[in-house]
């Protein structure tokens, strides 16, 4: 079985509760069909198990098949630079059906991030190192594809369907619940 090689760290995006008993830690790609379509399932995750539930997300931009993954991180990262990473992130998936830099410049905007600082960290890649790190760490931890799962440290190889998430979650807490 598949284990994460990165320990969840300051580094990471991390939203949730601070002592959950669960982390679910998902590696994806900005420009990924899947991804996006896992991403209102992770919200729903994360609305039904409230602070049990630590969510993670970790780059694993698929440059090769996805050319606006890369700008699509970096976009994250900027955002992040400035307390507002997971508005971005939402926002990217909320909108990857026309996902360009345009957008990303629009988002940007909407966040009241400057456009200009935004075109500059692309085009200087500014967070390449960050991005690099964590794809890395997804390939030497098995992963091979977007998006991938992990729970609790283990990778998850059901589907990223609402019920099959949950039963890795549940199974997880189940496992930290102390027996009677």
């Amino acid at each position: 079985m598949s284990t994460l090689k990165v320990p969840v760290n300051q580094r990471d995006h991390i939203r949730g509760g601070p002592n959950a008993t669960v982390t679910l830690v998902e590696y994806g790609d900005y420009q990924c069909p899947y991804c996006a379509a896992a991403n209102p399932v992770v919200r729903f995750l994360e609305s039904r198990y409230g602070p049990a539930l630590t969510v993670v997300f970790r780059h694993f931009p698929l440059i090769e098949v996805h050319p606006l993954a890369a700008p699509a991180a970096e976009a994250a990262e900027y955002a992040a630079d400035y307390g507002r990473f997971w508005q971005m992130h939402d926002a990217i998936f909320a909108n990857q059906h026309r996902l360009s830099t345009q957008l990303l410049f629009a988002i940007a905007g909407t966040l009241q991030l400057s456009q200009m600082g935004l075109r500059d960290s692309i085009a200087r890649s500014l967070h390449a190192d960050k991005i690099r790190a964590d794809f890395i760490g997804g390939v030497r931890g098995g992963v091979n594809g977007t998006p991938t799962f992990f729970v609790n440290g283990l990778r998850h190889h059901g589907g990223f369907t609402t019920p099959e998430l949950a039963a890795s979650i549940q199974a997880a807490m189940d496992a930290m619940a102390p027996v009677h």
